[in-house]
């Protein structure tokens, strides 16, 4: 969602919640309120997700709206339940975890007095009733539906009448009324399974999202002046020292200090094989130290951590609804309607214009369609297989912020690659120092290592690596970055120019070295060119395989977009197999080049794939943009619609084949639900099924539909 400054973001934990008609008659309830902007309600996760102007409504005006709508709030920070003024309202669907021990005996003892009243059925002396009726459905009945004819009652008193207990009570009132009632109690009773099974599926996929969420540190060892304590990683500062033992989790994103171990990262990047760690290098939390001490100071606090950033775009990917789950939300609020409107046509015409049509027979019908119409097991199965896919990317290493991307990433054709950090490991050496006009190579080398300084970028950091040494930012002043160009700064009163060819024709320096093969600073000394130094950079190891897998899973066009030298790009694009590159863009080239594929992609998605701070724009604009988070810029992850936890290429084509198999699954479900129901709507409308199949049909569909929902988890 986009926030702007006159709203605020409030994010609840709802209780009571089981099924796609709870989040949708929670989005309705809540977004009539005056002020209410956006609301997204994810059943999967029980979160609800509201923006709001605070000048027309306050969050307990939402609380209570939720409350009335007969669901509870409950606190995210206490996790406890919280039913503010209303004490007395119930919801008839469970809390989303199967109780086979509580819900056992009342579906048993239903069961068994269906069986008697069946068998035991013999109408009473000069009545059509039997005693049956009297002395077992009857009881049956109230013990498998009560709660479902409560809701109803207490939802068409709010106003809220179409929804799946409404269509249940009308289709086993009527039942009872034309005399069927061992219908009516299967009815409720297969209706009340269904209901069961669905919460487990539902439950199911919450504790996969919890064992996700697992992974998020509770401590983390504080050192201070040499005694180590126990703190909430909340508390931790940057810049503090923290200790992480063999089997703890490291906390905190941090720089090592001291000490060497392996650390698992699958919680955060799907890869199962242990990573290497000595001092200088970059841990992230959320992994977890498998062997030896670390000492770690702490490069960002809690709140801006990998883990947390995880967590909160796998709890509230949900949030940005793919196309299909937005229709499906719609058409459950108008289906209901009109499968009432039909069954009671249904119901009342034939009688009036066949010949012979008995109103008992025609209003038997009617109640089938009632009950196969029921929209529950759709509604369900649509943002469950949705996220399942979004859970499914983030345990490969695949953060997707949103279902609407899943469907897009389906429809890319093609796919433009950013090179340094991206296609290539974006790990620079210094392989060759070339001197002109009288300087030499130690001379040369610590003008260009002090000129580059303040700059973060790998082949400025290569640069200062190779002259090894400790730099006095007193030596340094003027420093320039000159973007898509490279670096102008005083060095002790001497004007350094680090950068690229284009820098040097602007600046007009005088040079004959223009098309060199590889990654090239250029360094001039009071506008006199003193020559260059050749910077290597190695490919991926799995950057040939990526293409490949884009061409098997049906991308058209694969090309690289690249700030680089010519014959670099053509170096890499040759390597790889490329389509196509364009080299020696700036930041804005990037953006018109991508702006260009996107005016002539037709039907199909163009996706980039970049990690600086330079490739947001091209990331923003791009269908899909997606970002490398373990060595990406925040600014390139923040402004990507998925990031890929471990900076390989290949996770690009594994997350569209996720999205591939998730939009299956959904179309599958869709496919499903709407044949099997039309098919028994055709055969209860022309006396075929009775309500036994109807009921069955339904709940059949419901389960098949969510357990193979669930299948995208896998």
């Amino acid at each position: 969602m986009t926030q702007t400054p006159s709203l605020k973001t409030q994010q609840m934990q709802i209780g009571g919640m089981d099924c796609g008609s709870c989040a949708t008659k929670i989005e309705v309830g809540v977004g009539k309120i005056p002020g209410v902007a956006e609301i997204s309600v994810s059943v999967a996760t029980e979160r609800l997700r509201v923006m709001y102007d605070p000048k027309q409504v306050n969050e307990q005006e939402i609380c209570d709206r939720v409350i009335s709508l007969g669901f509870t709030i409950i606190s995210p920070e206490s996790h406890l339940e919280t039913h503010y003024h209303d004490h007395n309202h119930e919801h008839n669907h469970g809390s989303g975890e199967f109780n086979l021990k509580r819900e056992l005996p009342s579906v048993l003892a239903v069961i068994t007095l269906l069986v008697l009243g069946i068998v035991f059925e013999k109408p009473l002396h000069n009545t059509p009733y039997s005693l049956g009726e009297y002395a077992v459905f009857i009881p049956a009945y109230l013990l498998s539906g009560w709660s479902v004819l409560k809701t109803a009652g207490r939802n068409i008193l709010r106003g809220q009448v179409f929804d799946e207990n409404f269509l249940m009570t009308i289709a086993t009132v009527g039942a009872i009324a034309i005399h069927q009632l061992p219908e009516a109690v299967a009815v409720m009773l297969f209706f009340r399974i269904g209901e069961l099974f669905q919460e487990y599926s539902v439950g199911h996929s919450r504790r996969t999202i919890k064992s996700l969420l697992e992974i998020r540190p509770d401590t983390a060892n504080l050192k201070v002046n040499g005694i180590v304590k126990q703190v909430s990683p909340e508390t931790v500062n940057v810049g503090d020292i923290i200790l992480v033992k063999p089997g703890e989790k490291i906390p905190l994103d941090g720089e090592i200090i001291e000490g060497n171990s392996q650390i698992d990262t699958s919680a955060l990047t799907g890869e199962s094989v242990p990573r290497r760690v000595k001092v200088g290098e970059v841990v992230l939390a959320g992994t977890i130290n498998q062997s030896g001490v670390l000492t770690i100071q702490v490069t960002k606090p809690f709140g801006e951590s990998s883990i947390v950033k995880i967590l909160d775009l796998v709890e509230n990917a949900t949030s940005k609804k793919a196309e299909t789950e937005k229709f499906i939300t719609q058409f459950a609020r108008y289906y209901t309607p009109v499968v009432v409107v039909l069954s009671l046509a249904v119901a009342l015409l034939p009688p009036l214009f066949i010949p012979g049509a008995t109103s008992t027979e025609w209003v038997y019908r009617a109640l089938i369609l009632l009950v196969i119409s029921c929209p529950c097991g759709l509604v369900i199965s649509i943002p469950l297989g949705y996220f399942g896919g979004v859970g499914g990317a983030a345990k490969r290493g695949i953060l997707v912020k949103g279902s609407t991307f899943l469907d897009t990433l389906t429809a890319v054709k093609t796919v433009v690659f950013d090179k340094t950090g991206t296609l290539t490991k974006g790990v620079f050496k210094v392989t060759r120092i070339v001197t002109q006009n009288g300087f030499s190579e130690s001379e040369l080398l610590k003008l260009a290592a002090k000129a580059e300084s303040h700059s973060h970028h790998p082949v400025a950091q290569s640069i200062r690596e190779a002259y090894g040494q400790l730099i006095d930012d007193g030596d340094v002043t003027d420093y320039e970055e000159i973007a898509g160009h490279g670096i102008r700064a005083k060095v002790k009163n001497q004007v350094v120019l680090a950068g690229n060819d284009r820098l040097l024709h602007r600046e007009n320096i005088d040079h004959d070295t223009c098309n060199l093969e590889g990654t090239v600073v250029h360094v001039a000394i009071d506008g006199c060119y003193g020559g260059y130094i050749l910077i290597a950079d190695e490919i991926k190891d799995d950057a040939i395989k990526v293409i490949q897998d884009l061409k098997r899973v049906g991308v058209e066009r694969i090309m690289m977009l690249t700030g680089d030298n010519r014959a670099v790009a053509k170096s890499v694009a040759e390597s790889l197999g490329l389509d196509s590159y364009i080299a020696e863009l700036l930041p804005e080239g990037k953006v018109e080049a991508i702006e260009k594929l996107l005016s002539g992609a037709g039907k199909g998605k163009v996706a980039f794939v970049g990690d600086g701070i330079n490739d947001a724009p091209v990331i923003a604009r791009a269908d899909v943009g997606i970002a490398m988070g373990g060595l990406g810029s925040d600014a390139a992850i923040e402004t990507a619609d998925v990031v890929i936890m471990t900076d390989a290429p290949s996770k690009v084509a594994e997350a569209i084949q996720v999205a591939k198999k998730t939009r299956k699954i959904v179309v599958q479900n869709i496919v499903l639900a709407m044949a099997i129901k039309g098919l028994f709507i055709v055969l209860g409308a022309i006396g075929i099924a009775t309500l036994w199949e109807a009921v069955f049909a339904d709940v059949g569909v419901a389960l098949l539909a969510i357990f193979n929902a669930t299948r995208v988890l896998k």
